[in-house]
């Protein structure tokens, strides 16, 4: 059974590690692939193996996914803390750009409650940052929400720290979600101190690094077209090689601690922090149960120093062009 982690200083109790939902409904995969049966089955599997913390977004199949973990949640909503996101504008079901505007914020949390089936958010996220609606306004409807009851705690996504410290001086900001992994780490001079600082937790997304830490991965033209990784740069050409290369670090100390790979990565992030807290993605309950033995794996000090200097350098930028301009930094 999970241990429970404070995520934050603010209150805020979940799972040592969670369950990323997306790729049940979108980006990995074709459609023909999903099973929504075997999904409930791994949420399901998940409540059974202690994971209390679900992670979703109005984002992911356009509400699809909040309907999708509503209904596996029944029946035990007051067992779990339930995350989801806001943020995007959304035109002929397809994204089109970003809107966190105060009367967006407040309907798409209208719109998150009735697909969740649920009278409360517990974690809402901005998705990503809108250059266009200062921060303070966007996090002063989020905080209305919370003196209404509709949501419980805050959080931000791929923000910067300036932008994190101006959303925490209007209402405290429980959680960060962002990309970190052995694969990427970006957060570690500047966002992560600026966490700690002002005791926000940290949430990793991608902690697999996409399937390349658990050595599940296939060059960028053997996926479906409409699977994230056919466009993802570190899948490409040379630079699909070059990052082969660099994670069999992960691989090799995986096969000497009787491990796989992917358990290698996540007990690595659990080692960085007890207010870090990982959402691996998965739609099958097999995966699930090998993320979370990955928090009985124990690695020494020496291993992590080695971990740590082995993938400091990936090939190629972790989104295209377009993707990384919605980042926050």
């Amino acid at each position: 059974m999970l241990s429970k982690r404070n995520l934050g200083t603010h209150g805020l109790s979940v799972s040592a590690l969670g369950l990323g939902c997306m790729g049940m409904s979108q980006s990995y995969g074709s459609p023909e692939e999903r099973d929504e049966h075997e999904s409930l089955a791994t949420i399901h599997r998940a409540l059974e193996l202690g994971v209390t913390f679900f992670d979703t977004a109005e984002a992911y199949g356009i509400g699809a996914n909040e309907e999708l973990l509503g209904r596996g949640l029944a029946g035990r909503r007051d067992d779990v803390i339930v995350a989801t996101k806001f943020g995007f504008r959304f035109e002929n079901n397809a994204i089109t750009g970003v809107d966190s505007r105060p009367e967006n914020v407040r309907a798409a949390v209208e719109g998150s409650l009735r697909r969740l089936n649920t009278d409360r958010i517990d974690l809402i996220y901005q998705h990503r940052v809108d250059p266009a609606v200062p921060i303070e306004e966007t996090v002063g409807a989020m905080a209305e929400l919370v003196q209404s009851g509709k949501v419980r705690y805050l959080g931000l996504s791929e923000a910067s720290a300036r932008t994190i410290r101006r959303a925490h001086a209007v209402h405290p900001i429980a959680a960060l979600q962002s990309e970190y992994s052995l694969w990427e780490r970006n957060l570690e001079d500047e966002i992560i101190p600026t966490l700690r600082e002002l005791g926000i937790g940290l949430v990793p997304f991608a902690p697999l690094g996409r399937g390349f830490l658990a050595g599940t991965v296939k060059r960028a033209e053997d996926y479906p077209s409409d699977d994230f990784r056919r466009n993802d740069p570190r899948y490409q050409g040379e630079n699909f090689d070059a990052n082969m290369r660099a994670a069999a670090a992960v691989r090799e100390l995986a096969e000497k601690k009787g491990a796989t790979a992917g358990q290698i990565a996540l007990a690595w992030l659990l080692h960085k922090g007890d207010d870090v807290v990982p959402i691996p993605g998965t739609k099958r309950r097999t995966y699930l149960e090998e993320n979370v033995a990955a928090a009985d794996i124990s690695l020494t000090p020496q291993e992590m120093t080695e971990l740590d200097g082995a993938l400091k350098t990936v090939a190629g930028p972790r989104y295209n062009e377009r993707q990384m301009a919605m980042v926050d930094r």
